[in-house]
């Protein structure tokens, strides 16, 4: 970002004014505030089910949230009134908790694909495969990766780097992080988090990362914490914030802020997009 003062350019901001999201006919965010600024990397914690992942998905468009209320504005632009794809031009993107497989996809068609989409014009083939091989290599992926279908017959850890991959040849300016560390093992966390680390260092983008891993955290150093608790950020902070949360768990901020957490019950494994038109067993 001190670089990017430097040339006199503008780093765009993402701010969320009192914003209420429901699935359904249930109410989950009840009045979301939050900014944040290029390279900035934010902390979001919080009990399961209480709204960090419906925040993030609220942000990128997924239909299945519904914005009921309040404002989301990226650069000074209306995200709200924004298709998904005009959002991910605008430079948002989203590190799925749980990745979709699609089969038939390979991984180099669906980044090249991603990237022109983000682009003025074309990207070379010779920059593209400098580009996702570098990925790759950083990733520590076997070096296939690009011609293997797009997570279909991946580990979760695999599937979770994969998304770290499409992050670095994106390039996004603001980065959001479901989980990314959940399914990864000791080497696989360090690895990852060493390759956002030098992303942000390239492109200054501002990051929101959910995780419940204090390991992950001391790896990636956030400068904000946030916990977000029945469907409002409660309380914010620092690296101390999540040092006490390491410590003592969730309970004194119940205590203290006079907050019920929700505690859901475990979720439903994702499918297939391959197998979208089949029904779900109960």
């Amino acid at each position: 970002m001190i670089e990017a003062m430097k040339r006199g350019i503008d780093m765009p901001k993402l701010v969320i004014k009192n914003l209420h999201v429901k699935v359904e006919e249930k109410e989950i965010l009840k009045g979301v505030d939050l900014e944040i600024d290029a390279n900035e990397r934010h902390a979001l914690m919080g009990p399961n089910g209480n709204g960090k992942s419906t925040l993030l998905a609220a942000i990128m468009g997924n239909p299945k949230f519904t914005v009921t209320e309040g404002a989301v504005t990226y650069d000074g632009k209306d995200v709200l009134t924004m298709p998904v794809d005009e959002r991910s031009r605008l430079g948002i993107f989203l590190g799925m908790q749980y990745p979709s497989e699609v089969p038939g996809v390979t991984n180099s068609d669906f980044l090249r694909t991603a990237m022109n989409a983000r682009s003025e014009k074309p990207i070379s083939l010779f920059k593209f495969i400098k580009e996702m091989d570098r990925a790759i290599k950083e990733l520590h992926m076997k070096p296939d990766l690009a011609h293997r279908f797009l997570n279909d017959g991946f580990s979760g850890g695999e599937k979770k780097r994969n998304e770290i991959v499409q992050m670095m040849l994106l390039k996004p300016t603001l980065a959001m992080l479901d989980e990314i560390d959940s399914g990864l093992d000791v080497d696989a966390l360090r690895i990852v988090a060493d390759a956002i680390d030098q992303c942000q260092k390239e492109t200054d983008m501002g990051m929101i990362i959910v995780s419940h891993y204090a390991r992950f955290l001391d790896y990636l150093k956030p400068t904000h914490a946030h916990v977000l608790v029945d469907g409002r950020i409660v309380v914010s902070g620092g690296t101390e914030l999540i040092d006490r949360i390491d410590r003592e768990g969730y309970d004194w901020i119940e205590q203290e802020y006079h907050v019920k957490a929700h505690h859901e019950k475990e979720k439903e494994r994702p499918i297939s997009l391959g197998s979208c038109g089949a029904k779900r067993s109960r």
